[in-house]
């Protein structure tokens, strides 16, 4: 590995990433065709940005021209807290407990971006992370931090699969991962039979429109289809089930990012709560969270299904 590529590692590592892996800037041709074909099962449901510019999400030199190399870094986002078992509360996906982890990634990423054009003459490059076009899961396999569940979320041997993507995309060679982490989920069946909805369609297939994270976060409408709201299990934003049964997710670790620790201690809120939010009290409320995602229509109408359970 050459001095440069190591050096931008350990200041990755220095600035509070857990994984690093380097990947060529060329199109993902495979992962595309992958793509393609999840949408043309209408797979994504209402989310149609997936549908535009497809070629974008495949091709980094489309996002970023000039683009030699992906930088591909991962943030562990576990904090060893539960979900209080109280039915007049909605359980809130992890990894929406603490600060938006957009503004948590974007920062650490800036920041190792900035360090590099300071030390690399000519360098340049552009911070990547979930809201860009970017294929962040395929990105992270080829660069070595993991390889992709049967639930579609890229698991590592040391953190499991609570992990948050990020990229940058820069203008100079480097080393690249010459060889992806093998799948280990083996024969294992075990995030396919806990899904309350059969969203996981087949292994590392989810059809969204089942799938109670894309519910309660990305949905639009003002109603839930029977199957989920006959299967929410006490979840008011996003859900982790796929995740908790994993036994990769065994080797969790805590993480040393304060800013993933729950707000005020929250796993759970208060449906009447959410119930009686104005949209002032909401935008308060949720400043600077990931569960402003949801909006408060639909934060309210996730609280009102759950209330009709009890």
């Amino acid at each position: 590995m050459s001095s440069l590529t190591e050096t931008i590692r350990e200041k990755a590592l220095e600035i509070g990433f857990h994984k690093v892996g380097f990947a060529r800037a060329e199109p993902l041709r495979e992962e595309g065709a992958r793509l393609r074909e999840w949408l043309e099962k209408d797979f994504h449901g209402e989310m149609a940005w997936l549908e535009r510019e497809p070629e974008k999400r495949t091709d980094p030199s489309l996002i970023f021209p000039g683009a030699r190399s992906l930088i591909v870094l991962a943030l562990n986002y576990y904090t060893p807290h539960e979900h209080e078992p109280d039915p007049a509360k909605g359980k809130i996906s992890r990894y929406a407990w603490g600060d938006d982890y957009h503004d948590v990634v974007k920062k650490k990423l800036r920041e190792l971006l900035e360090w590099i054009t300071s030390e690399v003459p000519g360098a340049e490059g552009k911070v990547c992370v979930d809201t860009a076009p970017v294929m962040d899961k395929a990105w992270a396999v080829r660069a070595g931090l993991g390889w992709l569940g049967k639930h579609s979320n890229v698991i590592t041997k040391e953190y499991g699969s609570w992990i948050f993507i990020g990229e940058i995309i820069v203008n100079f060679e480097l080393d690249y991962t010459t060889e992806t982490v093998p799948d280990h989920c083996g024969t294992c069946t075990a995030c396919l039979d806990a899904c309350p909805t059969g969203a996981i369609v087949a292994p590392f297939l989810v059809d969204s429109k089942a799938c109670l994270s894309y519910a309660t976060i990305e949905l639009r409408s003002s109603e839930f289809s029977p199957v989920i709201s006959e299967n929410l299990e006490g979840w008011l934003y996003g859900c982790d089930i796929c995740q908790d049964v994993c036994p990769w997710n065994r080797f969790q670790q805590p993480t040393a990012e304060s800013a993933f620790e729950p707000r005020g201690s929250e796993t759970s809120i208060d449906l009447d709560e959410i119930l009686s939010l104005s949209p002032e009290t909401y935008a308060e409320r949720f400043r600077r969270t990931a569960i402003k995602r949801a909006k408060l229509t639909g934060l309210q109408r996730n609280a009102r299904a759950l209330r009709s359970k009890k």
